[in-house]
């Protein structure tokens, strides 16, 4: 029979993914949707501490940062129409209350610093070649914020910048953290506003910068999630509206993959029992009077309670929901 369609063939990772792992993601679109099927299977993981972030110098600028264990100041953030905001961070950090925006900042950022030196795996998503810089300091910027285009410079930067710039940080995150690996990937999101042509050099440029640098490291490796979107699925049946985001049906392909890539058979048991605790608690009881539903929240409780004796999983929410009807 034939296939009227070209698979991507995966070779499995040697990096695994299980419940004693400390995961972090950072970068783009692909960090939040792959990271979020994470943070709902209850995987220890902190997920994109900055926001989005889509170019790789912001990345790294940020990872750097955590390094540093600096938190941020009041005079590092600006304000654009009514809101505070940083230019490292995404904005949903913003906020129309100066000190509220520093706070929910640093409580991240002090979080994180902490996990990042725990963390086993770090997946990084680059999305875009194309960075922007203020021209009244030369700093890089994560995200505009709206402000006046003018007050920027925009570069597209090299395979060799990237390159330097990563050798420097993978050095030192090795030495801050001996047993952190670390998974690329690039945001099979175009970025269209740099236009068509301009779009494919500046993914071309982040492809080829990961491929040295998975040659150049060992515990590194390439997931790629931009292939299996433009060659494997490539129809716009598996876009959103806006015809350059994945859909829920890409989305959860692409998870499929992620899933085989990175995660034995057992830790998937794992994570089918996780999920069918989470999928019962999501789900409205016809009677939660009946004797019936009340062996259902005790059945679901035994399984809490076995995975929490095996693992750090909070089951906070779930457990009080199946609690509530034994009262």
């Amino acid at each position: 029979m034939e296939t009227f369609r070209t698979p991507i063939s995966i070779p499995k990772s040697k990096i695994k993914i299980n419940y004693l792992s400390q995961i972090m993601f950072m970068g783009s679109c692909f960090s939040e949707n792959i990271g979020n099927k994470l943070v709902e299977t209850k995987f220890a993981i902190d997920n994109n501490p900055f926001g989005i972030v889509y170019n790789p110098i912001s990345i790294k600028r940020t990872i750097v940062r955590l390094l540093d264990g600096c938190e941020y100041l009041k005079d590092e953030l600006s304000n654009n129409e009514d809101l505070w905001c940083s230019f490292d961070h995404h904005g949903r950090f913003s906020d129309i209350n100066q000190t509220v925006c520093l706070s929910s900042i640093n409580q991240q950022f002090t979080k994180s610093k902490e996990n990042l030196l725990k963390t086993n795996i770090l997946f990084l998503t680059f999305g875009t070649a194309y960075v922007y810089y203020l021209k009244s300091t030369g700093q890089v910027v994560s995200n505009c914020h709206k402000f006046n285009a003018h007050i920027f410079d925009r570069k597209r930067i090299t395979v060799n910048e990237i390159v330097d710039e990563y050798t420097t940080l993978i050095k030192r995150l090795k030495q801050a953290n001996p047993n952190i690996s670390i998974v690329f990937t690039v945001s099979p999101v175009r970025h269209w506003t740099d236009g068509a042509h301009e779009n494919q050099i500046s993914k071309s440029i982040l492809l080829l910068a990961i491929d040295q640098l998975c040659g150049a490291f060992p515990q590194t490796f390439y997931f790629p999630s931009y292939e299996i979107m433009l060659d494997d699925l490539r129809d716009y049946r598996f876009y959103s509206d806006d015809m350059f985001h994945p859909n829920t049906l890409a989305i959860s392909y692409i998870w499929q993959q992620f899933v085989e890539c990175f995660i034995d058979s057992t830790t998937n048991d794992i994570m089918s029992e996780i999920q069918s605790i989470v999928s019962a608690r999501n789900h409205r009881p016809f009677n939660a009077q009946s004797e019936q539903y009340k062996a259902f929240a005790r059945k679901n409780l035994e399984k809490i309670n076995r995975l929490q004796n095996q693992f750090d999983i909070s089951f906070n929410d779930e457990k009080n929901y199946f609690m509530s009807f034994l009262e």
